[in-house]
């Protein structure tokens, strides 16, 4: 490297744009089965270091491996999600390496028939000029295989813990075609796919316990070349903000490289969090070092057109279905229909709340506003939320219909709904002379009575300052107690201030 050589650090937003950034995945997802893909231990996460082991997960001489029809039911669950085509009949392959916390020595994978072939994901990215616009992002293959154990060096430079708990666990490894061009679709492709595995109860999607991980391949070429720039792998990437850091260096680092005319080694990396760069781990292997052969031990997997139909008869409504439903059905914006699908228990429950109210635009504010608030403080979910989706549209109607004011609804029924969920709201509202006062009459003595206290204020509206409309509306709200109707109050002030 010469002196002026240049850095990743030196690389301008001018240079980075004349590049193009090829981007690849090969995303895994350990599925929720009771046990793992050939053994009858335990899948369980979190428990004591080797306890959920057993013969097969170790590997003694003499065990044969059996498979788990439920971890091949999901893996068909999220091929027909993704639109994949489901190979009817499958085999699993050795994969053959060497590494402490693999125990035979060998993974079982699947590399000439894949369950699922083709496919794909919908995600949302800006284009050039800043619009919203669908991209699809291909999947080449979707396979099974079975995961490692976990090696643990707990701040030791020379001993090495081995835990094989997770060895053996049931994994679908999706892997894209490089159809992704920066870290900001790279990260809206792993969040999609991890809403998707969520809808489906096939994975919890925990990127943090490794339940969903990912392994980036990046490449750099000049904008308007065709060929591909030789790709390095970023391995295990359980955080979708730390992949987009670790992408958003490779590509500086990789075009320092061309620029400085130093060739790009094929090799895996890996991201350290506290310097945001990646270093390098080993060269990467090729598919002759792996040595695949089928494994003598399984039979094939033959899918039935009974199973499959049995399979896709119970498939859940998807994100996009959703979202399509909501904004075609429900009338509500796209932008709400995104935020009211982004779990299932969400959408389920707003589409309960829309059984029981026709204000379905008032529906969405209520469970983005103060419903969101409330769990995000309680870092809960939908599913341990106190109050029912009837109560919830109970208290929805009241507001829509005039009995109760918004800001009662939401500041002073909804609180009491959340400590004591089984009271009504219309009882509350009743209890608390919460109502809303609609009688003409006495709104009518509170006016005069405001408009008379501020003269001042009076003669400044008349001479044009409108925006005074809103302090004399606050001043009868308080006085009212805040049961006041507020669009009887302003019609009542338009026509006292003419």
């Amino acid at each position: 490297m010469t002196q002026n050589a240049l850095h990743p650090s030196d690389i301008t937003d001018e240079l980075l744009a004349s590049y193009e950034t090829v981007i690849g995945l090969e995303v895994h997802c350990q599925l929720l089965t009771e046990s793992k893909l050939f053994a009858q231990d335990r899948n369980l996460f979190g428990t004591e270091p080797n306890t959920n082991i057993g013969p097969l997960t170790l590997a003694l001489p003499g065990t044969l491996p059996k498979i788990n029809h439920k971890a091949v039911e999901f893996a068909i669950r999220l091929g027909l999600a993704c639109g994949c085509s489901i190979s009817r009949r499958t085999i699993f392959d050795r994969k053959n390496y060497f590494y402490p916390d693999l125990p035979k020595g060998y993974q079982i994978s699947q590399d000439k028939k894949p369950i699922c072939l083709d496919g794909g994901v919908n995600i949302s990215v800006k284009n050039a000029e800043g619009k919203t616009v669908e991209k699809t992002i291909r999947f080449h293959h979707i396979h099974l295989e079975e995961d490692a154990g976990k090696s643990v060096h707990d701040g030791s430079h020379s001993e090495t813990l081995l835990d094989y708990n997770r060895a053996g666990t049931p994994l679908v490894e999706m892997v894209s075609e490089p159809d992704l061009r920066s870290a900001e679709e790279t990260g809206a492709f792993v969040t999609e796919i991890r809403r998707l595995v969520r809808y489906l109860h096939i994975s919890d999607g925990n990127m943090e316990e490794g339940s969903l991980r990912c392994d980036v391949n990046v490449s750099l070429r000049k904008k308007g070349e065709s060929k591909l720039g030789t790709k390095v792998e970023i391995k295990n990437m359980n955080s979708i903000r730390n992949m987009m850091r670790a992408i958003s260096f490779e590509e500086r680092r990789q075009i320092a490289m061309i620029e400085n005319e130093e060739p790009i080694q094929q090799e895996t990396r890996m991201f350290d969090v506290e310097s945001g760069q990646t270093y390098g781990m080993r060269v990467k292997e090729t598919m002759n070092d792996y040595r695949y052969f089928p494994d003598p031990d399984l039979s094939p997997v033959v899918v039935s057109e009974e199973w499959l139909e049995d399979i896709k008869s119970k498939m859940p409504a998807l994100p996009q279905e959703l979202r399509d439903k909501f904004v075609n059905q429900y009338g509500i914006p796209a932008y709400d229909a995104m935020v009211l699908t982004d779990t299932r228990e969400i959408a389920e429950y707003f589409e309960a709340v829309c059984a029981n109210t026709s204000a379905y635009k008032a529906a969405s504010n209520w469970l983005m506003g103060p419903v969101k608030s409330y769990l995000n403080d309680h870092e809960g979910n939908i599913e341990h939320f106190p109050i029912s989706a009837k109560a919830l549209a109970d208290l929805i109607e009241l507001n829509e219909s005039g009995v109760v004011s918004h800001s009662v609804a939401s500041q002073k029924i909804f609180p009491v709904l959340l400590s004591d969920p089984h009271r009504t709201s219309s009882e509350i509202a009743s209890s608390n002379n919460w109502l809303q006062n609609s009688n003409t009459n006495e709104l009518e003595s509170l006016v005069d009575e405001v408009i008379s206290s501020m003269p001042d204020k009076v003669a400044a509206y008349k001479k044009g300052k409108k925006g005074l409309i809103g302090l004399f509306v606050g001043e009868i709200m308080k006085k009212s107690n805040n049961t006041a109707d507020p669009k009887l109050v302003n019609q009542l002030l338009a026509k006292k201030l003419q």
